[in-house]
Order: structure tokens, then sequence, then C-alpha cells
């Protein structure tokens, strides 16, 4: 598997990162490893967390899915310098979003404790915090990166004006950037990426791995109507994409995929794969079939002609 170079980071990434929330979720810990094992086997090698996934399921408290990674890292057949891990901190873990220098010293070290490793290869700021400088929340990631608990930085969820602004501070104060953005982008949701925030990343090398890439599930083409969405997990967020604009990429997809016998799921990934300024698309997958169709997008070459029409519908 061809790896990609993520940014200045010095780290090489899959096509494909796998996206971990769903671990302890809607994939039970033995179904779990059973994907990791596969996941590193395909050649891919990056596994997205962070440490509120997964609170949000009952009887969860947070770090469930970096306790299961690093049960995996413990028994697997590959070695820590083979596998990128990424996890992010500054969800709201009972204390409300924050990025203070004191939240982040003491999270980092609970993650590495649930992760069961001596580093994180990327380390990210899960969501903007406006109550805490810039200047505070890298002067941690620098002393973490001393320390070498942490390898790489980098930020979710914020637009080109505040990213702009972390490089500002980062330069006065000589700290470390943010190297790696994580943002919203899809078929679907393109509007927050595609633009100024594309550009800025793109001229300052920032690598780009972007969440949601299958809008929920919705862009598997499992979900056609509200029914189909009844009773699953993700029926809340999937029912958002149930209007004309959904139904065209819906609609564009199922042409695409008559026409190279590639699933809508590998198709909105190898869509992602060759749109400006990105790295590689986070997706998960709950079983060993969906897997494979994550491995097969990493490779699938999309026409112009494609490309074109899966635009057009998503515009």
């Amino acid at each position: 598997m061809e790896m990609r170079r993520l940014g200045k980071t010095g780290l090489s990434i899959s096509p494909i990162v796998f996206g971990g929330n769903v671990f302890g979720w809607t994939a039970d810990e033995k179904t779990s490893l059973a994907i990791l094992d596969a996941f590193f086997d395909a050649g891919l090698n990056t596994i997205d967390t962070a440490d509120v996934y997964s609170a949000w399921v009952p009887g969860n408290k947070g770090g469930d899915s970096e306790e299961i990674i690093g049960r995996w890292l413990r028994q697997a057949k590959i070695s820590r310098d083979k596998a990128v891990i990424v996890t992010k901190v500054g969800s709201d873990m009972g204390q409300g979003k924050t990025l203070k220098e004191s939240y982040i010293l003491k999270a980092v070290e609970d993650s590495l404790s649930r992760l069961q490793t001596d580093y994180i290869d990327l380390y990210l700021s899960h969501w903007p915090d406006a109550d805490t400088p810039h200047e505070e929340t890298l002067g941690a990631y620098a002393k973490l990166k001393q320390q070498g608990k942490i390898r790489a930085i980098g930020c979710s969820n914020y637009d080109a004006d505040l990213l702009q602004a972390s490089f500002d501070a980062a330069e006065k104060a000589g700290l470390p950037r943010y190297d790696v953005l994580q943002p919203e982008y899809n078929l679907y949701a393109r509007a927050s990426f595609e633009g100024p925030l594309a550009d800025l990343c793109v001229g300052q090398d920032i690598g780009v791995i972007t969440y949601f890439s299958l809008a929920a599930g919705f862009l598997t083409g499992k979900y056609r109507s509200k029914a189909d969405t009844e009773g699953r997990a993700r029926e809340g967020r999937v029912s958002q994409y149930l209007d004309d604009k959904g139904l065209r990429i819906l609609a564009a997809l199922d042409k695409v995929s008559a026409e190279t016998g590639a699933k809508p799921a590998e198709i909105s990934l190898a869509w992602l794969l060759r749109k400006k300024g990105v790295t590689a698309p986070i997706a998960s997958a709950t079983s060993l079939s969906q897997l494979e169709s994550l491995v097969k997008s990493a490779t699938l070459a999309l026409s112009d002609v494609a490309m074109a029409l899966l635009d057009e519908a998503g515009a």
C-alpha cells in the first residue's frame, strides 16, 4: 500500500485512516480487535481516536476506544513503530471543553495509559477553545514534544481565520504550529473546507485527514429513506442528509457504481482522495466485509468524468 506524506509532520500515513469512534460503540471489543488485525494485514497503518470516544454510549465513561486500541497494541503482531496513532484532547470529559495547559498535561498521561504506549504519533486539539490563548495550548504541546510523549500536533474543527491565528501565535512565540487539520468534509458537506481553508492548508503544507468522510454512513448508500434509519445508532445524524441534495448525490454514486463496479462507500472515499488538499479520509467499519470496501477505496481511481458528476451532484 502506498503511503502518503502527512504535511510537515514527518509521518507517513495510509490513504485510509481507520476511525476508532466505533470501538466500544457499534463494534464490540472482539470485533474491534479483529478489524484492526485485518486493517494492518491489508497494508494500512493509521488509527484515529479521541479521549472522549465513546462517552455518549450508556455505561461508557470516555477513553473506551483508546483502551481497546491499547489492548490491541499490546497483543498485535506488529511493532509499535509500524502503527500511526492519532488521538485528541479538549472534548468535554466532564470538565467542559478546554485546551488549558494543565488539562492537556494530565489528559495526555491518561491517553498514554489507556493506549499502553510511551508516545502518541499525532495529538490533536479536538475543538477550539476561545478562553485559552493559542500560546498556552501550543506551549503545552511544546513541552510534550520535548519529553517525547507526542511526535506531531494538529487541530480539528478550526476555520481558516482561527488556523491562521494559531500560526501567527506560534511564529511570534517560537512555538510548534499545528501541522495537521482534521475537518468535516465529504460529498455532502463541502462548504466549510473548500475555499479559504483548503487554500490555506495547501499553501502552508498542512496535512488534512477528513472526518465524517462517509457522512455518518449515508454515503454507503444503505440509507434511502427515513424508514431505513429507524432504530439505527446514527439515526438522527443520517436523517439530515435525506433531502434533495442527498438524493442527487446517491443517484450520482449509483451511476458511477454501475460504471465501475465499485460500491458507493468506495467511490465516496476515492472522491476525497482526489480532492485538493486532502491527505487521507477517516472511515470506520464494524465488520470485516465493510473493512474490505475501505481497503478497496484506497486504490480506486475515478475518472475525470466521474469526479465531475459527483462534484456537480454535491454542489
